[in-house]
């Protein structure tokens, strides 16, 4: 089992249980009371988990989450940038997919403003409340289950209602984006949606703000290789531009 699996079934496993310890998770992965420690604190350097003696619990969801309205304040000029840029790739008539992240949040106050004639299928709950007022759009959202503090819906419940819509382009943003592990996040729930969106799209443009590149989550639902466009706001690191130019996959940076 390799490093991030046994992470997803850690957090699996706080998640039902609230808490863990060590020897249980050492006796149910079959690794080393180590290879556990290790983890954990890896996994509590990521803000997944509180660390206590002799294992760790689970943090509350709202730290977790870090409530939407605190999220949707952070590097929002970044994320303004980022949106103008990605909204030069929406054309009249398409079909898109915005997930719930407030970078895609930003996009659909453009998409709100336009005249343009689209479809929007969306996991975020304020994105879709916003976006209805605009005569000229449609907007579906995707069913699933709401969590507390959270603006996203989660789960797979939504999966029938992706296989009939064609996707034009998926607009995501990610918790974290590295050269080996692609897009990740840390809610493993969301990480199904989320992959399910990627396979759905005929192309998926990706939304990352310099705080979340080189950086790592517990789960991920995008390699380099399954986005076609990156839309960031600096430079990429020469790991991270190593990566995108071996998948050519185009890196654009909103200044």
């Amino acid at each position: 089992m390799f490093a991030n699996q046994r992470r997803n079934e850690i957090l699996h496993m706080i998640q039902e249980q609230k808490t863990v310890s060590v020897q249980e998770l050492s006796e149910k992965l079959n690794v080393s009371a180590a290879t556990v420690r290790t983890d954990l604190n890896a996994m509590e350097k990521q803000e997944l988990l509180i660390r206590t003696h002799g294992g760790a619990m689970m943090k509350e969801k709202e730290d977790i989450d870090k409530k939407y309205a605190i999220r949707e304040k952070k590097h929002r000029s970044e994320k303004q940038r980022i949106a103008a840029v990605a909204f030069e790739y929406i054309e009249d008539g398409q079909c898109i997919i915005l997930d719930a992240s407030t970078t895609c949040f930003e996009l659909a106050k453009f998409i709100k403003e336009s005249t343009k004639r689209l479809t929007i299928v969306t996991s975020g709950l304020t994105t879709a409340t916003m976006l209805k007022e605009n005569p000229n759009l449609t907007v579906i959202i995707i069913g699933g289950i709401v969590r507390s503090g959270s603006n996203s819906i989660e789960g797979l419940i939504g999966h029938e209602l992706l296989k009939k819509v064609n996707v034009d382009t998926l607009f995501t943003s990610a918790y974290a984006l590295n050269a080996s592990d692609g897009l990740t996040d840390f809610s493993l729930y969301e990480v199904e949606l989320k992959r399910e969106m990627v396979a759905t799209a005929h192309k998926t443009i990706a939304l990352i703000d310099n705080s979340k590149l080189g950086k790592s989550s517990i789960a991920t639902f995008a390699k380099i290789d399954d986005i076609h466009r990156l839309i960031t706001d600096q430079s990429l690191s020469p790991e991270l531009t190593a990566s995108f130019q071996a998948a050519k996959v185009p890196v654009e940076v909103a200044n």
